[in-house]
Formats: C-alpha cells, sequence, structure tokens
C-alpha cells in the first residue's frame, strides 16, 4: 500500500491499495488496484491496513502512477518493475519482522 503523501503546494493526504494473490489462479496475474483517494478516503484507506496488518510504504512517484488508473483492475505492465520492487522490500522487511 502507498503511503498517503500530500501533493506538493496541498494538505490534503493521498493513497493507494494493491492487492496482489499470486496463488489465486487466473485471478491476479498482477497486482490489482483495490483502493484509491485523497483527504479523508486516504486517511482511511491508511487506518484500514493498520487495523488488517497490512504493510504500508511511502512512495510518491508509485502513487502518483496509480493515481490515474481505474479501481479493481490489474497494475498495466509499465509499472510491473515499480510494484515488484515494492513488494520485493515488503516481502523482505516482514520475513525479517517475522519470528524463527
Amino acid at each position: 500500500m502507498a503511503r498517503p503523501a500530500a501533493r506538493p503546494g496541498s494538505s490534503r493526504p493521498r493513497a493507494a491499495a494493491l492487492r496482489y494473490r499470486p496463488e489465486v489462479p487466473f485471478q491476479d496475474a498482477a497486482p490489482r488496484l483495490v483502493a484509491k483517494g485523497q483527504g479523508l478516503l486516504a486517511e482511511r484507506i491508511l487506518e484500514l491496513a493498520k487495523q488488517h496488518g497490512v504493510s504500508i510504504t511511502k512512495d510518491p512517484d508509485l502513487l502518483a502512477a496509480l493515481e490515474p488508473l481505474d479501481l479493481d483492475r490489474l497494475i498495466p505492465p509499465d509499472l510491473f518493475q515499480a510494484v515488484a520492487v515494492l513488494l520485493a522490500a515488503l516481502y523482505r522487511a516482514n520475513k525479517e519482522l517475522s519470528p524463527k
């Protein structure tokens, strides 16, 4: 999930959430944009992510690329690399935090 970030010159937070379930055949061949918003909606997205233990990161460039996309759509191929880097970092961080 991309953490809320204010646009330059704006104090409104922004957020987007991605879902990726590669274990579900033919469902999610790529990450899917499942939520996005500004202001109170962005704050609610972040609040729900925290409540459900969803990893949160801040990436203003990726967030800007996700904002024009339609909800409930797979991300386009031109975002695969950026999202893969994000998912790999979150995977490593979660693995390091897991009890051994």
